[in-house]
């Protein structure tokens, strides 16, 4: 790694940062020749993303005190714990990343590095509870677009998200999961097996530290890397306030596909989804919906 790369992962580490303190601090020192001179400072943003953009209010940080010899130490076992990190100077990163508004600086990365080559991607999201319906959505759908060689890019939450993972993987198809917080902390833990058979032979991804707790607002601040990845977005069930339609308007924002599947007008978890169709969203029924646009 050269000296240049891991200061600018020194600096992901660096307690209550955020986006544009990053950017700030490359503006005036492209090189980032004083880092390890500067002093804890205080911040009104606590996130990489800015608070502000999303109606979740920042907590305090879980980040730990920073100690430029314990970080240099922490990235050097990355190595040995199959983490590789991969910033937006490198020629891994995703280049549909790097469109986005504010793109992470850097993916700390587990798993099968080569998916993030692959396309075409499709960011699959959803309600965390999902009903019969949803599920029965998944398996006629998904079938179809894993033999046609699309990636499912998902968030490992509990529902929609974490049965889009499953069945790409049981279509032996691939699929990578965007996290919040970091690897040492994965969130929720009924999906820590589906996470550890990720890393071992999907990949799984994150813009926060491996030991960065995973706090409210980096759910939000996630969902711009899950759209910002695939060349559309699939919302499978969601109310009318959610994370799902969080994700679908990144998407719009980005100028990618958005596509919603229709629910019955008596179900909640599907007001929202029929309000994205209303609103110019791509009504899905199969497969082939999403294909023609995507392939």
């Amino acid at each position: 790694m050269d000296d240049f790369k891991e200061k600018l992962i020194s600096l992901l580490h660096y307690p209550d940062i955020s986006w544009s303190t990053v950017f700030q601090i490359l503006k005036r020192d492209p090189a980032l020749s004083n880092l390890y001179r500067l002093k804890n400072q205080s911040s009104q943003q606590t996130s990489l993303f800015p608070p502000s953009t999303s109606n979740i209010p920042p907590q305090k940080s879980s980040s730990p005190t920073f100690n430029p010899d314990i970080i240099r130490d922490q990235i050097r076992q990355y190595d040995t714990n199959e983490i590789a990190v991969i910033t937006i100077l490198d020629k891994e990163y995703p280049p549909l990343l790097k469109e986005i508004y504010q793109p992470p600086w850097a993916l700390f990365a587990k798993g099968d590095l080569s998916l993030l080559e692959k396309d075409p991607k499709l960011a699959v999201v959803g309600s965390r509870q999902a009903t019969q319906y949803g599920k029965n959505a998944i398996r006629l759908i998904f079938p179809e677009l894993i033999s046609n060689g699309v990636l499912i890019v998902s968030g490992l939450a509990r529902g929609i998200d974490a049965l889009a993972h499953e069945s790409a993987i049981k279509n032996g198809g691939k699929t990578i999961a965007v996290i919040a917080g970091g690897f040492y902390h994965i969130y929720p833990k009924e999906n820590m097996n589906l996470a550890l058979e990720m890393m071992k032979n999907q990949l799984v991804l994150s813009e926060f530290p491996p030991d960065t707790k995973p706090l409210r607002w980096h759910f939000p601040s996630r969902n711009r890397i899950i759209s910002g990845l695939s060349k559309g977005t699939l919302i499978i069930e969601a109310k009318r306030k959610s994370g799902s339609l969080i994700t679908a308007n990144y998407a719009v924002n980005e100028g990618r596909d958005v596509f919603s599947l229709p629910g019955s007008i008596f179900n909640p978890y599907s007001i929202g989804a029929n309000e994205l169709i209303q609103q110019g969203a791509k009504l899905v029924t199969e497969a082939e919906d999403i294909l023609v646009e995507i392939r």
